[in-house]
């Protein structure tokens, strides 16, 4: 058995942050792949079902960011899994927008709801880290994580939060390549070079240039008595 916690703030006045494309990633995962309606255990949310022959329980702490590792240690202890078996979905600041990436281990970079995981059960567990983009200057960065995505990211959000659920199963199974592979197909979807729409071509005049005159002078003159 496996858990994927999404990072998020609960309730609908965060529902649309950039801090909260974890909780979204899960929605989207729990939607395609039919997974039990959400309910209340573990301090937060939890669906549960299966990826390919893997046995998946989707968790959304209830605490808020900061405490987030309260949630992901409990239910890590009542199934008695290791830090091995946890994966988690997170926004990243250092990663520009629709770029995902997927790492095992290592430090939290200053992520309050990967400190307090780190607090609860160590360091050793998988992320899958989506990229939001950076404000430009530190001092905007709280504000920013958590200020709603705008419209116009509405269309790369979409497409990772899909690429994660089509690639859900292969990341279930261990295999990170093909899981980033399928989101790279969803968020840059190959595209025909410099191809003509269809509309194009009735807006382009056709001008036909006239025939080169190799008539002899004596036969022009002729032909204008003719006519």
């Amino acid at each position: 058995m496996q858990i994927f916690v999404g990072l998020g703030n609960p309730g609908s006045k965060y529902a649309g942050n950039r801090h909260n494309i974890g909780f979204m990633v899960l929605d989207e995962i729990a939607r395609d792949h039919g997974f039990t309606p959400w309910k209340s255990q573990f301090q937060g949310q939890v669906a549960s079902g299966n990826l390919g022959s893997e046995k998946v329980l989707l968790l959304k702490p209830s605490t808020f960011m900061n405490l987030s590792g309260q949630a992901v240690g409990e239910a890590m202890r009542f199934y008695k899994l290791t830090p091995d078996d946890v994966t988690v979905f997170h926004d990243e600041l250092d990663l520009a927008p629709s770029k995902v990436r997927v790492k095992q281990g290592g430090g939290h970079a200053g992520h309050n709801g990967l400190r307090s995981i780190h607090q609860h059960i160590g360091e050793h567990y998988r992320r899958v880290r989506l990229g939001i983009g950076h404000p430009g200057h530190k001092d905007r960065v709280a504000g920013y994580v958590i200020s709603d995505f705008a419209k116009a990211e509405a269309d790369w959000l979409d497409d990772v939060t899909r690429g994660c659920a089509d690639g859900a199963k292969e990341l279930a199974a261990g295999d990170g390549p093909r899981f980033l592979n399928t989101v790279s197909l969803c968020t840059a979807p190959a595209r025909s070079s410099k191809s003509i729409k269809p509309t194009e071509v009735t807006k382009t005049k056709v001008v036909t240039e006239p025939a080169e005159d190799t008539r002899s002078a004596m036969q022009k003159l002729a032909d204008r008595f003719r006519g």
